[in-house]
């Protein structure tokens, strides 16, 4: 192994369910207004081509099966909004993956939050600007632990929920999505390579909103369980 001239980063591990060994995560890509609802809220119709952004892999935060995370409420912004979304790992990639190549890499599910300084987004498309500094923060990205397809099957349908405090935010199902996973991973791969260690966040149904310290977040995806979630 090369000397290196500063410490090499550490790799972020994602938990897998029933077991002790981890999948390590290589890039993450999130797809916007995946949910006609959601879609629709944010001042969009229709089923326009899918878009999408990314996160740095150290924007995950861990959140075991049976443990409450916690997510420091991040600097510079007054308006942080949750997402809950459907996150598929990819085992294996491609380019040009056709939509069953694209199933096929899927390795596993997870219960993820794509957590947003909403303020900052909001100005960076005013101006044309990229929304890094609203999507890719530190702790950006809660996950549950993975769950292998082999247990799961295909995840095409199954309520998604998210409740605040105990008052529901967010409701919807897996099957309102307008790009299933698969043809989002297989449009995906037209514009990168994909890999193994690859998450890509699918999406969320309507009804993000603001949360602020002290709020305690869960959120469901049948087959999942569930994904706890303190604002610190």
């Amino acid at each position: 192994m090369a000397d290196t001239v500063i410490p090499c980063p550490a790799a972020t591990l994602l938990a897998v369910q029933g077991t002790p060994a981890r999948f390590p995560v290589r890039r993450i890509y999130c797809v916007g207004r995946n949910y006609a609802d959601h879609a629709r809220e944010m001042g969009h119709t229709g089923r326009e081509l899918p878009f999408f952004f990314a996160k740095p892999a150290d924007a995950v935060l861990n959140i075991a099966a049976d443990a409450e995370g916690v997510l420091p409420y991040p600097p510079l912004t007054s308006d942080l909004h949750h997402e809950i979304e459907l996150v598929a790992a990819l085992g294996s990639g491609g380019r040009d993956l056709s939509v069953e190549q694209a199933a096929a890499c899927i390795w596993g599910y997870a219960i993820g939050l794509d957590m947003t300084r909403r303020d900052l987004q909001a100005e960076a498309k005013k101006a044309g600007r990229p929304w890094d500094a609203a999507k890719g923060f530190d702790h950006s990205a809660p996950l549950g632990p993975l769950h292998p397809v082999a247990e799961t099957g295909p995840m095409t349908s199954g309520h998604i929920a998210l409740t605040v405090n105990g008052q529901s935010r967010q409701s919807g199902d897996l099957s309102d999505m307008i790009w299933s996973v698969p043809e989002a991973i297989a449009y995906l791969s037209t514009l990168f390579e994909l890999q193994a260690g690859d998450l890509i966040f699918t999406g969320t149904p309507a009804g993000v909103g603001a949360v602020v310290a002290g709020d305690r977040l869960e959120g469901r995806i049948d087959g999942l369980g569930t994904l706890k979630l303190r604002i610190a």
